[in-house]
């Protein structure tokens, strides 16, 4: 299976990196989450609802949406700060990208290690920049929002066509498709990976996995 990917260029600031990122996968989170699934059979269910959040930007003239889970909300925010700060102690370059994956498990054949699928990765690349002065950085301020803006809008645009996304499984298969950890969302099973121009470490899925431990064990 080939992989659906989609990038996104940004030339930011430092200190917009967080949130700039935040809207981008928030908002394609938004839309690969489900309500959690209620089974009454192996194969009979309702599936519960999702609420929903503004979020005003300090950094940036820009609101977006997200799922109201304080669980998956601390997994994307530490996952991108790891990335953040690592792009932003890197001076002498200032570039590099994240993406975050969507894939499903094959069910693992004796002897051999469990199998993981992408079918989706969204990507985004920044480049960082820094302003001398106030009416710079208000000006890409602006603009930063108008960028955010169009990108948010093409991810929906994107959302509503009729790509593949994983069957609905059987009780049994649920955690091969979902993330069945959070209490109120249930999203597809995904992960985030990184690089920065000179980093050693390309990726933080083993850094999310321990947060999420850690979060769950409070």
């Amino acid at each position: 299976m080939n992989a659906r990917s989609q990038v996104f260029d940004l030339t930011i600031e430092g200190r917009q990196v967080d949130e700039a990122v935040a809207s981008i996968f928030h908002t394609v989170l938004f839309h690969r989450c489900q309500g959690k699934y209620m089974y009454t059979g192996d194969a009979q269910y309702s599936i519960g609802t999702i609420g929903y959040t503004d979020v005003d930007c300090d950094f940036i003239d820009f609101t977006y949406v997200c799922c109201t889970s304080q669980g998956l909300l601390r997994t994307v925010k530490r996952a991108i700060n790891v990335f953040s700060e690592k792009l932003r102690s890197n001076e002498s370059c200032g570039s590099g990208q994240i993406s975050l994956e969507f894939f499903q498990k094959r069910k693992s054949r004796w002897l051999f290690q469990q199998e993981c699928i992408p079918w989706e990765v969204w990507t985004v690349h920044l480049d960082l920049i820094k302003y001398e002065n106030a009416d710079d950085r208000q000006i890409s301020r602006e603009n930063v929002s108008d960028l955010l803006t169009e990108k948010v809008i093409y991810i929906t645009e994107l959302m509503n066509r009729s790509d593949y996304v994983p069957k609905t499984p059987s009780q049994s298969e649920l955690d091969l498709i979902f993330d069945t950890s959070y209490p109120d969302v249930q999203p597809y099973l995904f992960k985030f990976d990184y690089t920065t121009a000179g980093s050693q470490t390309p990726s933080v899925t083993n850094t999310v996995k321990k947060i999420i431990k850690e979060t769950f064990t409070l």
